[in-house]
């Protein structure tokens, strides 16, 4: 295994792709990027391996400077120490299996190795990611996660410092994606750092330490994986850890008002000042749709229109139309008896309730 180097900072401004951003990996932890479509996660991992040029950046892996547009320092992406997965495994199609693995090896920093070396190499990282039954197979003979195990052996064969893995998982089935997973958890333990971009909450909450949501270009929060998802302040990571997450600023009552004048109250999980923006965060679970406004104790009380159902376990998750409440919308999860009871149809007009201590009111 590699040692472990240091940590990875990244500073770096694209404004031709709308990025300005910064983070830092520290050494030996795996750190995923998360955001929608768009929002800057692979142009962020093709600077630190790169592969992107930005207009101002400082890149640095422990005491190594990669990227210094202000000093004119561009380190080669051969000479960066650094991996890139991609969705596509790209192995060399003339090649076996063992061939592709080695070539990595051969071509490694220090001058590589010899060709018998390499082959030694490659097998024992075969071995590693469980495909050495595949050592004499050519790309044509394996199926998508064979291909995937392939390439990532091929990439850990270079001994890289750091390893970035764009979607390694997306395109496999659940099955192959849960072996896949296992596999990585088990080279990246400790060994070396990581960073992840990925979709898939899944493999944020079983592979990284922490995360960074990326929104438009910029970091929109950070932090340890299980503190960013249990309590988000960003509508993506809500929406990916299954959250309802509603934008404001705080009254002088402790209420969160969102820009449309909607008033939220809750319970403050830390000191908010009045005027702090701050969001409010609440599980599907805790809201109750109604036909008709209801009547009783719940202080949230939201009209909406339903944009879409979905069955999501044993319940059915409704989901309002963009603009309710402050959010992209806001998901209830309801009994397939009161969704039947209710009439709940896409376009109908509904009121989405949540009580009070439901409701958690964090800083932005």
């Amino acid at each position: 295994m590699v040692a472990v180097s240091g940590e990875l900072f990244v500073a770096a401004s694209v404004p031709r792709r709308g990025i300005d951003l910064e983070f830092t990996v520290p050494a030996g932890a795996v750190v995923a990027l998360l955001g929608a479509n768009g929002a800057g996660k692979s142009t962020a991992l093709h600077v630190i391996a790169g592969l992107v040029r930005p207009e101002t950046a400082l890149v640095r892996l422990g005491d190594r400077v990669l990227t210094d547009t202000a000093a004119g320092v561009d380190v080669p992406t051969h000479a960066r120490r650094i991996a890139l997965l991609l969705q596509e495994a790209l192995l060399f199609p003339h090649l076996d299996v063992t061939a592709n693995v080695a070539f990595a090896a051969r071509n490694a920093r220090n001058g590589g190795t010899g060709r018998r070396a390499a082959r030694a190499h490659a097998l024992r990282w075969l071995r590693e990611v469980g495909a050495d039954d595949l050592a004499d197979r050519r790309p044509r003979q394996l199926s998508g996660g064979q291909a995937q195990r392939v390439a990532l052996a091929r990439a850990l064969a270079a001994e890289p410092e750091v390893l970035l893995l764009d979607e390694p998982m997306a395109g496999l089935d659940v099955q192959v994606a849960t072996a896949m997973r296992g596999v990585l958890r088990r080279v990246l333990t400790g060994s070396r750092s990581a960073v992840l971009v990925t979709h898939d909450v899944l493999d944020a909450v079983t592979l990284a330490d922490q995360v960074v949501v990326l929104a438009d270009g910029r970091v929109a929060e950070a932090g340890p994986t299980a503190a960013v998802l249990s309590a988000p302040r960003s509508a993506f990571a809500a929406r990916l850890a299954g959250l309802n997450l509603v934008a404001g600023t705080i009254e002088s009552d402790g209420a969160l008002c969102t820009p449309a004048g909607e008033r939220w109250h809750g319970v403050a999980a830390e000191p908010l000042a009045a005027g702090a923006a701050a969001v409010a965060v609440f599980t599907p679970a805790a809201v109750a749709v109604f036909g008709e406004p209801p009547k009783g104790s719940p202080r949230n009380v939201v009209e909406a229109r339903i944009a879409e159902l979905d069955s999501h376990g044993a319940a059915i998750r409704v989901r309002s139309a963009p603009g309710a409440g402050g959010l992209p919308g806001i998901a209830a999860d309801v009994t397939p008896d009161a969704a039947a009871d209710l009439v709940l149809t896409a376009g109908s007009a509904v009121w989405f309730a949540v009580k009070a201590q439901e409701v958690l009111l964090h800083a932005r």
